[in-house]
């Protein structure tokens, strides 16, 4: 299952510098506006120790994790849903997106450009919303032109289910809100909602980019965030990127959680980020163990067996008969799925059963 997340925010908030952490790449960080132009994406494995138990008891020839594609987004500044700056480019990439991760500077360095002049991370948080909600409301006012006669005239039921959902979305739009703030009252609205790729829709993770001192407690900008994303249906965390660089260039693993476990953390920022965009998307993943590879499958949470074999190919969904399932936790005890057989613990499945986070799952099929 393809996975797409952007970074965005004003520029010099520390975008690339996350961007860079993130995906191993090296996009351009420096200290001016504009220092990405083109948008740059990597790709992130899924952290996942559940990954490297079960390899070190079925010794498979490879581990292949989940991925998220992270793609580092032009800054955007005043005007751009007018297209200043970069500003089409900016919402196009958006529109691509599943997530979006809003990088807001909080922390004070005068050694570092603020493209307004002075810190404030709920100034500049409402910038970019507001462009984001301007071209989410021509987007919305040029669909209620195509739709209103219609609803109103012909007897289109999913029209007039557009228009009320439109119309809603103009309503919040038009008082600031975004359109994340509208709640689909039925199946038909979702439906809809899924077709108008309002950049406002899409799940918001804000990380507020601190100083090192700042990376485990926060601070005062922080708190400010948190006030201002009350009620948003969003999701916050707190990282610094500028520590997150130090890490990733310390060579062992015990050289980096000796320095995480000095600033008070137990896990690098960058993991945390990832295992939060599959939480804000309600993603999860099963597993597949056996000698050629232990690999990870991302699915949507709630998902039932059929749907979730058709994410390793479409014949296993059509063909669906039945799904073997281990618990993880009963892999680990028992240490094998012969052990796990014999102990009357693997269970066998049918088209209802609902897959849960961490499953170790063989489907039988037939085509």
């Amino acid at each position: 299952m393809a996975l797409k997340a952007g970074i965005v925010g004003l520029p010099n908030v520390g975008k690339s510098t996350l961007f860079n952490c993130l995906s191993s790449a090296k996009a351009q960080a420096a200290n001016f506006p504009f220092c990405t132009i083109d948008a740059q994406m990597g790709q992130v494995s899924v952290p996942d120790e559940r990954l490297t138990k079960l390899a070190e008891l079925v010794h498979p020839g490879r581990i292949v994790p989940a991925v998220c594609d992270i793609v580092d987004i032009a800054g955007l500044v005043k005007g751009a849903s007018k297209g200043e700056g970069l500003g089409n480019q900016f919402l196009g990439n958006i529109r691509e997106c599943d997530a979006i991760i809003h990088v807001l500077r909080c922390f004070d360095n005068g050694n570092i450009v603020h493209v307004d002049g002075s810190v404030n991370p709920v100034r500049d948080k409402e910038i970019i919303d507001t462009e984001l909600q301007l071209k989410d409301l021509e987007t919305v006012e040029n669909r209620i032109k195509r739709v209103e006669k219609v609803a109103k005239v012909g007897g289109d039921k999913m029209a007039k289910v557009e228009l009320d959902l439109l119309l809603r979305y103009k309503a919040a739009l038009e008082q600031g809100q975004s359109a994340r703030t509208v709640t689909c009252q039925n199946e038909d609205e979702e439906a809809c909602a899924k077709q108008m790729f309002l950049l406002t829709t899409k799940p918001v993770l804000y990380v507020c980019n601190v100083d090192d001192t700042s990376a485990a407690t926060g601070n005062a900008y922080v708190e400010q965030v948190r006030e201002a994303i009350k009620g948003e249906n969003a999701q916050l965390m707190i990282i610094s990127a500028q520590t997150e660089a130090d890490i990733a260039e310390l060579e062992t693993y015990e050289e980096k959680q000796m320095f995480l476990e000095d600033l008070g953390l137990k896990e690098s920022g960058c993991n945390r980020l990832i295992k939060a965009i599959y939480s804000l998307l309600n993603l999860e993943t099963f597993i597949t163990a056996g000698e050629m590879e232990v690999k990870a499958w991302t699915y949507h949470k709630g998902w039932k067996a059929p749907q979730c074999a058709g994410v390793i190919h479409t014949d296993f969904e059509k063909g669906f008969i039945r799904a073997e399932v281990i618990k993880y936790e009963d892999y680990i005890k028992y240490g094998s799925e012969a052990a796990v057989r014999e102990a009357g613990k693997l269970g066998v499945e049918g088209k209802d059963y609902v897959v849960q986070d961490g499953d170790i799952m063989h489907f039988r099929f037939n085509v």
